[in-house]
């Protein structure tokens, strides 16, 4: 199958639109991918595009009938050091929203939030998914309702019983040094479910990524 490069360009698109090209995109296409054919992809969609010939506009044609593969996983995360390796993966396993989460632990403060979208639009235009994640507002941990959640648990590894998988679609992880005691007593006052994760300490962008997939079984 031929290898079309997929560009990500907004979430309103309809066939027989004309959308701007940047410098950038019109390098990729021309002179990196040496193609003036792409596809388009925003909203849940994906069409046919191509570059015009003066490599000023997208021409957007038909739709390709191909499926969102995307899920309804909101992903809270406290912010880590990698948080552009857990961004990138989540995206790829098709969670639908990102909201970083300020937990006791968490000591990455100063991330680059605009960065984090860019990226994650790469790892969409990458993994074939037809929609790139929301990236919310930072939220206090303080501030959750914690209600219908289910969290990476590690008091699996000290032999704690938990879940090995879950239906809840609001899954929560936390930072390099875990949940506080406190954290802990909140989570399990609302009745959070706790997600085993193995018996071994994960660093949090692969305990990230092993939770989402245990949330879509």
């Amino acid at each position: 199958m031929k290898n079309i490069p997929r560009i990500f360009v907004g979430d309103n698109i309809k066939p027989g639109m004309i959308i701007p090209a940047s410098r950038e995109v019109a390098h990729y296409l021309s002179h990196v991918m040496r193609t003036h054919d792409t596809i388009v992809f925003g909203g849940g969609h994906e069409y046919n595009a191509t570059l015009d010939d003066a490599g000023k506009n997208i021409i957007v044609g038909a739709d390709t009938g191909h499926a969102d593969p995307s899920g309804d996983i909101t992903l809270y995360f406290a912010p880590i050091k990698r948080t552009d390796d857990l961004i990138n993966m989540a995206t790829q396993l098709g969670v639908k929203k990102l909201v970083p989460v300020i937990t006791e632990h968490a000591t990455a403060h100063h991330i680059n939030w605009e960065r984090m979208k860019k990226i994650a639009i790469e790892a969409a235009e990458q993994s074939n998914r037809n929609s790139v994640p929301e990236i919310a507002t930072p939220i206090k941990f303080a501030d959750l309702d914690l209600s219908g959640f289910a969290f990476a648990d590690e008091r699996a590894a000290y032999g704690a019983k938990c879940a090995n998988a879950t239906e809840n679609k609001s899954i929560l992880v936390g930072p390099e040094g875990g949940f506080s005691d406190t954290e802990f007593v909140a989570l399990d006052a609302a009745g959070a479910v706790g997600i085993s994760l193995g018996q071994t300490i994960l660093r949090a962008e692969l305990a990230a990524a092993i939770a989402v997939s245990k949330a879509t079984k």
